[in-house]
């Protein structure tokens, strides 16, 4: 092939590679999933050479003891504001109920346009939450907990892959899209020491094992 033209294909396959990539094909769509940016791992890593190593107990657990869901600002709720936050073009009717838009689950790589098909996950779930520490805790503390917007603690994601996930820690169960995993852990482990929650030594011998490779 002449070089002109071999130069020519090349020139055309990178404007080509670059506008797949542009439109988020090759790494997901680039304008969803905006969970607040965890802390490194080195940070992570610190962090959770920290934290207090307990077995966990569930006496008296009830989701309702977590007020969430409150309200953010106008008629938008916790639920409402992290689908807006987290989806692309969502359109909302006047009781802030989103009526359109689109949706990237960063746990297993899935694409939704209707919300109803969407989760709100608790990254580190109430139960155990509960199990971990919150169940000393003031109401008041439980509903920051469970409508937390500042730290990377809430997160859009399809919705039977967060029931799946249930109130599983990261020693059971880990996002199938492996890409993610390691933004998972640091999340996972900044909400747990931020809160000032313990882990057990399984959950800790995960968070260990995945953040070595972060």
């Amino acid at each position: 092939m002449p070089k002109f033209y071999a130069r020519r294909r090349l020139g055309f396959l990178a404007a080509f590679t670059g506008l797949i990539a542009s439109a988020g094909l090759l790494n997901g769509p680039a304008a969803s999933a905006a969970l607040p940016t965890p802390v490194s791992a080195t940070t992570a890593r610190t962090y959770l050479a920290s934290l207090t190593v307990a077995t966990e107990n569930r006496t008296g657990y009830d989701r309702d003891l977590f007020p969430h869901w409150i309200t953010q600002s106008g008629s938008c709720n916790t639920r409402e504001t992290v689908l807006k936050r987290d989806g692309s073009g969502v359109v909302t009717d006047s009781s802030c109920a989103a009526t359109s838009g689109s949706w990237y689950s960063p746990y297993d790589g899935a694409t939704w346009s209707a919300a109803s098909d969407v989760d709100i996950d608790h990254l580190v779930p109430l139960a155990e939450a509960w199990d971990s520490g919150a169940g000393s805790w003031t109401t008041s503390r439980r509903q920051a907990f469970a409508n937390d917007l500042t730290r990377p603690q809430l997160l859009a994601v399809t919705d039977n892959v967060n029931q799946a996930k249930g109130d599983q820690d990261p020693a059971t169960w880990m996002p199938s899209r492996t890409a993610y995993r390691c933004t998972y852990v640091r999340a996972w482990v900044q909400v747990k020491y931020y809160y000032g929650l313990s882990v057990d030594s399984a959950e800790k011998s995960a968070l260990q094992n995945h953040l070595a490779s972060c």
